[in-house]
């Protein structure tokens, strides 16, 4: 929905002597229309109820209900990583908040911009134990880049550009902005939205120091092992064509984290796959191995790099370029940090090796990929291709990508099991198009994700990669699906059991599967059909491409495909807890 001119005016910095005098729920939206926002998921509720009623008398911003409050952040999070916007969500006091935190710190953990409006009593009854009363701000506190509370309706205007501005800058993340109900209902006079906004305490580095710039390019250009370590941090930046380049000019092997997957081509000879605790041999060998580590947007968090200890055995020298100084020598001692914008940095780095006029030793290089591809040889992803008897999930998915690689697609995954298959086999071409909770592992998010995403790129196929374990956690927006018109394609790879839980019990636990049995399960055809979808069971593996391929042609349908899979297939290779990055289990035949 576009905004019309005559609202962006309005909303604007109104001329001298033109002031209006608004309620703060009228100046609310005036401020989401001047910064452009097209969508707000919510749940209405009494203490947001002016804002609401402010909402109905405009016609620019779409609100979408939802069915629960953690869906709001969820969709509006899935939104914000599809299109690097910044997603807004609107809850109201009490539950509405404590139901939002799970998808307020979901988005914290992988530093996803965000504004969260949350409702709250009336600033007389703060800290009363009013009705539907609770702490955001101190609950909020530990899972949010900041937080307001708006005492006073003359501050709204000028609170919320901060928060926009937060959210964006920097290391993005969630900002919540907790506006009492007394405060939406008080007028001002309205001058228009700030135009610019001075923070003394909150001014993040853009461009990187260049001495370190210096020491870097002399440090890289020297190495005979080089390797590039790339994160979220590069997809959030939107530098996924500088690390392109970079990488094209070394000629060096490139890995990415589970949440940069996407920013070097998956069919690119030069990436390795992801690496870390379910990563490939050849990108966990070359992490180890290397002499020269260039880490981008990236934390060396303990899913990729395992032990410490083991890790930092190797004699090796990191390069480490984040917007976030605090991410730097966090968890490994670095050489040379590089604090600033990683698009600015990688830019800066590009031009200053072209200045050298150097290139890196060939026949080291050479013999560097001789190394990897030896490790390449032991094809660590292989699995029963020809199994004729049960669905095998890493079919499933290497289907879809058969299917979908030359249109423009996004894969949205809950967490467990076949969130690692879907990293593993879907060979992610382009940045933002794979969107899943990585740092929080939050289950329930697929499904939201997906609304998010589909409002945002409508032309788009859109698919939810689940289980039936994570799959039920947010399924009642199947009914927000068929109220906005969001004809998702949700593949659950049914195996009957929480299925990460259900291979660490094997693995640590001599097989005994507390509690990761699934006995009473729905049947989703009929589920999928009640919310008025199309539903799809698929049991044999003969049928597994017919039903993607039916579910394509539904172009107007969200469609729900209950694909039965093997329920003892595991995920490998997989570094075991306290192990050591190259100390990988790469089947049963290892147990």
């Amino acid at each position: 929905m576009e905004i019309s001119r005559t609202e962006l005016s309005s909303a604007a910095a109104a001329s001298a002597g033109q002031a209006l005098e608004l309620r703060g729920a009228e100046i609310l939206v005036k401020c989401l229309q001047a910064e452009s926002v097209k969508y707000v998921w919510g749940y209405p509720g009494g203490a947001v109820l002016h804002i609401y009623d402010a909402f109905y008398k405009q016609d620019t911003i779409q609100h979408v209900l939802v069915r629960h409050e953690q869906a709001a952040v969820h969709a509006a999070d899935g939104y914000a990583r599809a299109t690097g916007d910044v997603g807004v969500a609107l809850v109201t006091s009490g539950p509405g908040v404590t139901n939002a935190i799970t998808g307020i710190a979901t988005a914290y953990m992988d530093s996803i911009p965000m504004v969260i409006i949350t409702g709250q009593v009336p600033t007389a009854a703060i800290g009363l134990d009013a009705f539907q009363e609770c702490d955001t701000v101190g609950i909020t506190r530990p899972v949010v880049k900041h937080n307001f509370l708006v005492k006073d309706v003359r501050t709204l205007a000028e609170v919320m550009k901060k928060a926009f501005h937060i959210a964006r800058t920097g290391r993005p993340g969630p900002v919540v902005v907790d506006i009492p109900k007394d405060v939406s209902f008080n007028k001002t006079p309205y001058t228009g939205y700030p135009d610019k906004v001075e923070m003394r305490s909150y001014k993040p580095v853009h461009k990187g120091h260049g001495g370190q710039l210096r020491k870097a390019v002399q440090l890289l250009m020297a190495a005979r092992r080089p390797y590039i370590y790339s994160g979220g941090g590069v997809v959030l930046g939107n530098a996924s064509e500088e690390l392109r380049e970079l990488a094209d000019l070394l000629g060096a092997p490139s890995t990415n984290t589970l949440m940069g997957l996407g920013s070097i081509s998956g069919t690119d000879p030069k990436f390795l796959g992801m690496l870390g605790m379910h990563g490939t041999i050849e990108a966990n060998n070359a992490m180890q191995n290397c002499d020269v580590l260039l880490a981008v947007g990236a934390r060396f968090d303990d899913r990729v790099i395992g032990n410490p200890k083991h890790f930092g055995q190797a004699d090796r020298k990191i390069i480490h370029i984040d917007v976030d100084p605090s991410s730097i020598s966090k968890r490994v001692k670095v050489d040379i940090p590089i604090v600033g914008d990683v698009k600015d940095v990688l830019r800066d780095l590009i031009a200053a090796i072209r200045e050298t006029g150097t290139q890196l030793d060939p026949q080291a290089l050479a013999g560097w990929w001789e190394t990897i591809e030896g490790w390449r040889q032991r094809d660590c992803l292989k699995y029963d291709r020809g199994n004729k008897d049960v669905i095998k999930p890493q079919h499933v998915i290497e289907t879809l990508w058969n299917m979908t690689k030359d249109v423009d697609t996004y894969i949205t995954s809950d967490v467990g099991q076949h969130q690692m298959w879907a990293a593993q086999f879907y060979k992610f071409q382009q940045p933002r198009r794979w969107i899943n909770s990585g740092g929080l592992g939050t289950m329930g998010v697929g499904i939201p994700y997906a609304m998010g995403v589909k409002l945002a790129r409508p032309d788009s196929e859109v698919y939810c990669i689940t289980g039936e374990g994570s799959v039920q956690m947010c399924i009642q927006e199947l009914s927000t699906c068929l109220q906005y018109k969001t004809p998702i394609k949700i593949i659950s790879l049914n195996n009957r059991y929480l299925g990460m839980v259900r291979q660490w019990q094997q693995l640590d636990y001599e097989g005994r599967y507390s509690h990761s049995y699934m006995d009473a399960l729905p049947d989703f055809v009929k589920l999928a059909e009640a919310y008025g979808h199309v539903g799809m069971l698929i049991e044999r593996p003969e049928d597994v491409e017919p039903a993607l391929r039916e579910a394509r042609k539904l172009k107007d349908r969200t469609v729900f495909m209950d694909f039965r899979t093997d329920p003892t297939e595991n995920v490998w290779p997989m570094v075991k807890a306290g192990q050591g990055i190259t100390e990988m289990l790469l089947g049963s035949e290892d147990l």
